[in-house]
């Protein structure tokens, strides 16, 4: 659903991506992890079709960005660390706009509200304006458009980013359920507790490389912290993963 072949960015002399391959399959939850300036964001960026890559190609349900920008956007919802909605409307609105935007202006006003209910925002806050709106509420609202649009595929750059416990459970619940719709979910992080609860893979990035990638079912919390910080200082090579998935199993 999701691919990159080796896909690379280069801004002048500094090389943000080196030659990414990854697929995230219909229904995956895929967690990228590293440091600031790892390559995530720009990863995010180019399968958005917001850059040009330098060399390789990004695909979403297998149109080339770069080749189909248009239909693959109609393929895709965005959710950023700070969720861009009009303030002055209510959720209700943002989401019946960005419905319309994506082709789907034949949705009523009830249809809109039910899948409002089903991402967990009150009836009373989708009348409301979203300026009033806490961080975690935006983001149901980003969930919402998702679902509204048929999204085929939903990038995420750092969701859980000043959410509190209980907001960024109820987040990664709603990221669950529209996986089990068959959605592929790209999610660039630096909450390794939550990528290992929500991801079904992670993929470690340093210095715009793709140094490791594993289940999330193969290795312990502690171990895959352990992993993460060998190689954010460069002491672990991708074969290290094999070692920590038989000592965890």
């Amino acid at each position: 659903m999701l691919e990159a072949r080796t896909l690379t960015k280069r801004f002048d002399q500094t090389l943000a991506l080196d030659e990414l391959d990854l697929t995230v399959e219909a229904g995956e939850i895929f967690c990228l992890l590293g440091a600031n300036g790892a390559g995530k964001t720009t990863t995010i960026n180019l399968f958005l079709g917001f850059l040009e890559p330098t060399a390789g190609t990004a695909s979403i349900d297998g149109l080339v960005v770069g080749d189909n920008p248009l239909e693959a956007k109609r393929k895709v919802a965005y959710i950023p660390e700070q969720v861009n909605l009009y303030r002055n409307l209510s959720g209700l609105e943002n989401l019946a706009y960005f419905t319309a935007l994506a082709g789907h202006g034949e949705r009523s006003d009830s249809d809109l509200l039910e899948v409002l209910d089903k991402v967990g925002l009150d009836r009373s806050a989708a009348e409301r304006r979203v300026g009033t709106y806490s961080k975690g509420m935006r983001q149901k609202v980003g969930i919402a458009i998702a679902i509204a649009k048929d999204a085929k595929a939903l990038l995420l750059d750092e969701p859980t980013s000043g959410l509190d416990p209980k907001a960024s459970n109820e987040f990664s619940v709603l990221l669950g359920d529209l996986a089990g719709r068959g959605v592929a979910v790209l999610m660039a992080t630096h909450d390794l507790f939550r990528a290992k609860e929500v991801g079904h893979r992670v993929g470690i990035m340093r210095s715009g490389r793709l140094v490791d990638t594993l289940s999330t079912d193969t290795i312990a919390h502690q171990d895959l912290e352990s992993l993460y910080l060998r190689h954010m200082h460069g002491d672990a090579s991708p074969s290290s993963t094999s070692d920590l998935e038989v000592a965890a199993s």
